[in-house]
């Protein structure tokens, strides 16, 4: 009887959901996300629910299938195509109630094995090579370098971040060096997925930024009803962060919150991020409206090494 009461109770909650955003649903699946009942979570961790909006080009199948098998058991995929919002929120919130009543899991969909092999391998078995170098435990071991700012020794660790990152755009996959959390190298691998024009729309705009800086109930508010204008909320952005075309990331915020488009040249987007820390880089890239990122990502490609 009380696992019942409390299965009710937890079917009454805001539902966790993780979205993995395709090509032109972005703008759909945000506005989505901030509707009563649903609660939008930053880390597949957090999440009981992964959806999966639009049809994912097959590049991205073993990424979608790493993120799902993040996501604490008992879990579940829902994939939205093509149904209105009410229809899908329908469809989440009875997949909540079956997760809630334990009616409802998935197994995983990859192996439980680390990325690189490493068992037996280096002097002690442990996956290194000496005391340097290598992949211990099947992740690789950081190598020290001069640092950007100071000429300073200090670790130097590569990792790809995409295609599902929250705190990126859909479908962008970033190469970073990271010295710290300061980026002292970044390289596109894969530019963001292909939005519609209403991605850039300056309520959404607004939203993503408010979200990094752990304003959900705003952004919330700022795509129901367009109501957060306070001037505190530009100042939570450091000045000067993220130079486009004479204005910054907090200018840029500013102009979205104010219900205007965010309009900026084409950017260097290595240049804009190196130097950044991350949190700043997340800021600056959620500054700038979606298809100004893609176009900057496309040609970042297309510059040679």
């Amino acid at each position: 009887m009380a696992v019942t009461r409390l299965a009710k109770l937890a079917a009454r909650a805001p539902v966790p959901v993780f979205a993995a955003i395709g090509p032109g649903q972005q703008a759909a699946t945000e506005r989505l996300l901030a509707r009563p009942g649903l609660r939008r979570t930053h880390t597949p961790r957090d999440a009981a629910i992964l959806l999966v909006a639009g049809d994912l080009p097959g590049a991205a199948a073993e990424a979608l299938s790493r993120l799902h098998d993040q996501l604490p058991r008992p879990r579940a995929a829902v994939r939205w195509q093509g149904e209105a919002p009410e229809e899908i929120a329908g469809r989440i919130a009875e997949t909540w109630r079956g997760l809630c009543a334990d009616n409802v899991d998935e197994d995983d969909r990859l192996p439980d094995e680390p990325p690189n092999p490493w068992k037996g391998v280096g002097p002690h078995g442990q996956g290194g090579k000496g005391m340097m170098g290598g992949t211990p435990y099947g992740r690789p071991m950081a190598m020290t370098g001069p640092d950007i700012r100071d000429g300073l020794q200090l670790d130097l660790y590569s990792a790809a971040i995409g295609p599902f990152a929250p705190m990126l755009p859909p479908g962008l996959v970033l190469k970073v060096t990271l010295q710290g959390d300061v980026i002292c190298d970044v390289t596109v691998s894969a530019p963001p997925f292909a939005q519609p024009a209403d991605a850039d729309a300056p309520d959404l705009c607004a939203a993503r930024m408010l979200r990094l800086l752990g304003l959900e109930r705003a952004a919330d508010r700022m795509i129901a009803v367009k109501a957060p204008r306070a001037f505190w909320m530009r100042g939570a952005v450091p000045p000067g962060l993220g130079q486009v075309d004479g204005t910054d990331a907090r200018h840029r915020l500013a102009t979205s919150l104010d219900g205007k488009p965010v309009m900026v040249s084409p950017v260097d987007l290595p240049h804009l991020l190196i130097g950044a820390e991350w949190s700043e880089a997340a800021l600056i890239l959620a500054s700038l409206p979606p298809s100004a990122i893609i176009r900057a990502a496309r040609q970042a490609q297309e510059v040679p090494a």
